[in-house]
Protein backbone atom coordinates (compact mmCIF):
# COMPACT_ATOMS: atom_id res chain seq x y z
CA UNK A 1 0.00 0.00 0.00
CA UNK A 2 1.60 3.75 -1.08
CA UNK A 3 0.61 6.05 1.75
CA UNK A 4 2.28 9.09 1.85
CA UNK A 5 2.70 12.39 4.57
CA UNK A 6 3.12 15.43 2.89
CA UNK A 7 2.08 19.17 2.23
CA UNK A 8 -0.48 20.26 0.56
CA UNK A 9 1.83 20.65 -2.40
CA UNK A 10 -0.06 20.28 -5.85
CA UNK A 11 3.39 19.39 -7.21
CA UNK A 12 3.79 16.72 -4.77
CA UNK A 13 0.11 15.08 -5.52
CA UNK A 14 0.61 15.53 -8.90
CA UNK A 15 3.43 13.32 -8.63
CA UNK A 16 1.52 10.59 -7.41
CA UNK A 17 -1.01 10.94 -9.91
CA UNK A 18 1.17 10.46 -12.52
CA UNK A 19 2.83 7.29 -11.16
CA UNK A 20 -0.17 5.60 -10.56
CA UNK A 21 -2.17 2.95 -12.59
CA UNK A 22 -4.26 4.40 -15.45
CA UNK A 23 -7.99 5.12 -14.02
CA UNK A 24 -6.92 4.09 -10.58
CA UNK A 25 -7.93 6.59 -7.71
CA UNK A 26 -5.55 8.41 -5.31
CA UNK A 27 -6.86 9.02 -1.78
CA UNK A 28 -6.64 12.15 0.37
CA UNK A 29 -6.78 13.42 3.58
CA UNK A 30 -5.65 15.50 6.68
CA UNK A 31 -5.18 13.05 9.69
CA UNK A 32 -6.29 14.20 13.51
CA UNK A 33 -2.32 15.87 13.59
CA UNK A 34 -2.77 18.03 10.86
CA UNK A 35 -0.92 15.80 8.33
CA UNK A 36 -2.37 15.68 4.80
CA UNK A 37 -2.19 12.19 3.94
CA UNK A 38 -2.25 10.64 0.32
CA UNK A 39 -2.45 7.04 -0.13
CA UNK A 40 -4.05 4.58 -3.35
CA UNK A 41 -6.15 3.09 -1.05
CA UNK A 42 -8.94 4.82 1.78
CA UNK A 43 -6.87 5.64 4.54
CA UNK A 44 -7.14 3.61 7.66
CA UNK A 45 -5.90 6.71 9.35
CA UNK A 46 -8.60 9.11 8.49
CA UNK A 47 -11.46 6.87 9.16
CA UNK A 48 -12.81 8.98 11.63
CA UNK A 49 -13.14 12.09 8.74
CA UNK A 50 -13.96 12.53 5.54
CA UNK A 51 -11.64 11.86 2.66
CA UNK A 52 -11.62 12.60 -1.00
CA UNK A 53 -11.05 10.35 -3.82
CA UNK A 54 -9.61 12.07 -6.57
CA UNK A 55 -8.93 10.47 -10.27
CA UNK A 56 -5.73 11.18 -11.93
CA UNK A 57 -6.44 13.67 -13.42
CA UNK A 58 -7.20 15.72 -10.70
CA UNK A 59 -11.01 15.59 -10.18
CA UNK A 60 -12.90 14.57 -6.79
CA UNK A 61 -14.62 11.68 -7.77
CA UNK A 62 -16.21 11.13 -4.31
CA UNK A 63 -16.17 12.08 -0.64
CA UNK A 64 -15.83 9.28 1.61
CA UNK A 65 -17.73 10.46 4.77
CA UNK A 66 -16.13 9.17 8.01
CA UNK A 67 -16.76 5.62 9.35
CA UNK A 68 -19.73 5.66 11.94
CA UNK A 69 -19.09 5.26 16.05
CA UNK A 70 -20.38 2.48 17.75
CA UNK A 71 -23.18 4.47 19.03
CA UNK A 72 -24.12 5.89 15.81
CA UNK A 73 -23.89 2.48 13.59
CA UNK A 74 -26.72 1.14 16.74
CA UNK A 75 -28.76 4.01 15.41
CA UNK A 76 -28.54 3.39 11.97
CA UNK A 77 -28.92 -0.22 12.75
CA UNK A 78 -32.15 0.76 14.73
CA UNK A 79 -33.00 3.23 11.70
CA UNK A 80 -32.95 0.59 8.94
CA UNK A 81 -34.35 -2.48 11.23
CA UNK A 82 -37.56 0.16 11.68
CA UNK A 83 -37.59 1.10 7.54
CA UNK A 84 -37.70 -2.61 7.12
CA UNK A 85 -40.42 -3.41 9.56
CA UNK A 86 -42.38 -0.72 7.73
CA UNK A 87 -41.91 -1.85 4.56
CA UNK A 88 -42.87 -5.49 5.77
CA UNK A 89 -45.90 -3.72 7.00
CA UNK A 90 -46.44 -2.05 3.54
CA UNK A 91 -46.29 -5.35 1.72
CA UNK A 92 -48.56 -7.04 4.45
CA UNK A 93 -51.22 -4.51 4.21
CA UNK A 94 -51.53 -4.82 0.35
CA UNK A 95 -51.80 -8.74 0.67
CA UNK A 96 -54.74 -7.80 3.28
CA UNK A 97 -55.94 -5.56 0.57
CA UNK A 98 -55.99 -7.93 -1.92
CA UNK A 99 -57.58 -10.88 0.20
CA UNK A 100 -60.50 -8.31 1.08
CA UNK A 101 -61.19 -7.45 -2.04
CA UNK A 102 -61.36 -11.20 -3.13
CA UNK A 103 -63.22 -12.06 -0.51
CA UNK A 104 -65.53 -8.70 -1.04
CA UNK A 105 -65.53 -7.71 -4.51
CA UNK A 106 -68.35 -5.37 -3.78
CA UNK A 107 -70.55 -3.81 -1.42
CA UNK A 108 -73.50 -6.84 -1.75
CA UNK A 109 -71.36 -9.41 -0.96
CA UNK A 110 -69.80 -7.23 2.34
CA UNK A 111 -73.93 -6.75 3.60
CA UNK A 112 -74.75 -10.36 2.56
CA UNK A 113 -72.22 -12.10 4.71
CA UNK A 114 -72.37 -9.69 7.77
CA UNK A 115 -76.18 -10.28 7.43
CA UNK A 116 -75.23 -14.45 7.66
CA UNK A 117 -73.40 -13.42 10.84
CA UNK A 118 -75.96 -11.41 12.35
CA UNK A 119 -78.45 -14.09 11.84
CA UNK A 120 -76.38 -16.50 13.33
CA UNK A 121 -76.06 -14.74 16.87
CA UNK A 122 -79.77 -13.30 16.50
CA UNK A 123 -80.63 -16.58 16.26
CA UNK A 124 -78.72 -17.61 19.33
CA UNK A 125 -79.87 -14.11 21.59
CA UNK A 126 -83.44 -15.15 20.29
CA UNK A 127 -83.24 -18.94 22.19
CA UNK A 128 -81.34 -16.98 24.99
CA UNK A 129 -84.16 -14.81 25.62
CA UNK A 130 -87.17 -17.64 25.96
CA UNK A 131 -84.90 -19.23 28.10
CA UNK A 132 -84.80 -15.92 30.43
CA UNK A 133 -88.71 -15.97 29.76
CA UNK A 134 -89.04 -19.36 30.79
CA UNK A 135 -86.98 -18.39 34.34
CA UNK A 136 -89.24 -15.64 34.61
CA UNK A 137 -92.23 -17.75 34.52
CA UNK A 138 -90.52 -20.27 37.17
CA UNK A 139 -89.72 -17.61 39.57
CA UNK A 140 -93.51 -16.58 39.33
CA UNK A 141 -94.57 -19.89 40.24
CA UNK A 142 -92.51 -19.89 42.92
CA UNK A 143 -93.55 -17.20 44.49
CA UNK A 144 -96.66 -18.23 44.30
CA UNK A 145 -95.76 -21.15 46.33
CA UNK A 146 -94.24 -19.09 48.80
CA UNK A 147 -96.79 -16.80 49.48
CA UNK A 148 -98.14 -18.80 52.21
CA UNK A 149 -94.58 -18.38 54.02
CA UNK A 150 -94.64 -14.61 53.75
CA UNK A 151 -94.54 -14.05 57.22
CA UNK A 152 -91.89 -16.36 58.00
CA UNK A 153 -89.13 -18.11 54.49
CA UNK A 154 -87.45 -19.96 57.16
CA UNK A 155 -90.53 -22.01 57.38
CA UNK A 156 -90.84 -23.05 53.50
CA UNK A 157 -89.86 -26.41 52.64
CA UNK A 158 -86.18 -27.18 51.30
CA UNK A 159 -87.34 -27.85 48.14
CA UNK A 160 -88.67 -24.83 47.50
CA UNK A 161 -85.69 -23.13 48.39
CA UNK A 162 -83.37 -24.91 46.52
CA UNK A 163 -85.59 -24.13 43.29
CA UNK A 164 -85.08 -20.54 44.30
CA UNK A 165 -81.46 -20.42 44.77
CA UNK A 166 -81.37 -22.81 41.13
CA UNK A 167 -83.39 -19.70 40.02
CA UNK A 168 -81.44 -17.22 40.91
CA UNK A 169 -78.23 -18.45 39.77
CA UNK A 170 -79.86 -19.68 36.14
CA UNK A 171 -81.18 -16.25 35.62
CA UNK A 172 -77.77 -14.84 36.52
CA UNK A 173 -75.90 -16.99 34.45
CA UNK A 174 -78.61 -16.13 31.57
CA UNK A 175 -78.01 -12.52 32.16
CA UNK A 176 -74.17 -13.00 31.85
CA UNK A 177 -75.15 -15.11 28.42
CA UNK A 178 -77.24 -12.32 26.70
CA UNK A 179 -74.62 -9.68 27.69
CA UNK A 180 -72.15 -11.81 25.75
CA UNK A 181 -73.73 -12.39 22.55
CA UNK A 182 -75.34 -8.67 22.64
CA UNK A 183 -71.38 -7.62 22.87
CA UNK A 184 -70.50 -10.53 19.92
CA UNK A 185 -73.14 -8.65 17.69
CA UNK A 186 -71.54 -5.52 18.34
CA UNK A 187 -68.10 -6.82 17.55
CA UNK A 188 -69.46 -8.58 14.30
CA UNK A 189 -70.56 -4.73 13.19
CA UNK A 190 -67.60 -3.06 14.14
CA UNK A 191 -65.26 -5.85 12.03
CA UNK A 192 -67.91 -4.94 9.13
CA UNK A 193 -68.06 -1.28 9.58
CA UNK A 194 -64.33 -1.56 9.73
CA UNK A 195 -64.13 -3.44 6.13
CA UNK A 196 -66.33 -1.40 4.88
CA UNK A 197 -64.34 1.89 5.42
CA UNK A 198 -61.50 -0.16 3.75
CA UNK A 199 -63.33 -1.15 1.10
CA UNK A 200 -64.81 2.21 0.18
CA UNK A 201 -61.48 3.14 -0.51
CA UNK A 202 -59.83 0.49 -2.87
CA UNK A 203 -63.36 -0.02 -4.22
CA UNK A 204 -62.86 3.71 -5.39
CA UNK A 205 -67.04 4.69 -4.08
CA UNK A 206 -68.17 7.00 -1.88
CA UNK A 207 -69.04 6.07 2.29
CA UNK A 208 -71.97 5.36 2.58
CA UNK A 209 -73.94 4.29 6.04
CA UNK A 210 -72.47 1.09 7.61
CA UNK A 211 -74.12 -1.08 10.14
CA UNK A 212 -78.10 0.91 10.67
CA UNK A 213 -78.67 0.31 6.68
CA UNK A 214 -77.85 -3.81 7.07
CA UNK A 215 -79.12 -4.94 10.85
CA UNK A 216 -82.91 -4.02 10.28
CA UNK A 217 -82.43 -5.81 6.44
CA UNK A 218 -83.76 -9.08 5.49
CA UNK A 219 -81.59 -11.71 4.57
CA UNK A 220 -83.35 -12.63 1.87
CA UNK A 221 -82.88 -9.06 0.07
CA UNK A 222 -79.44 -9.60 -0.02
CA UNK A 223 -79.38 -13.02 -1.31
CA UNK A 224 -78.64 -13.38 -5.44
CA UNK A 225 -82.13 -14.53 -7.25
Amino acid sequence: MLILVVSFSALTLAVLMAGSAVGQGIYTCVDAKGRKITADRPIAECTDRSQHEVSPTGTVRRVIPPSPTAQERTAIEEKEKQEAEVRLNQVEEKRRERALLSRYPNRAALDKERALALEQINEVIQGGSKRTQELVEQRKSIGLELEFYKKDLTKAPPAIKRRLEENDSNMATQKRFLADHDGEKRRINQRFDGELGKLNSLWGTPAVPMAADVKSMPLRSLQKP
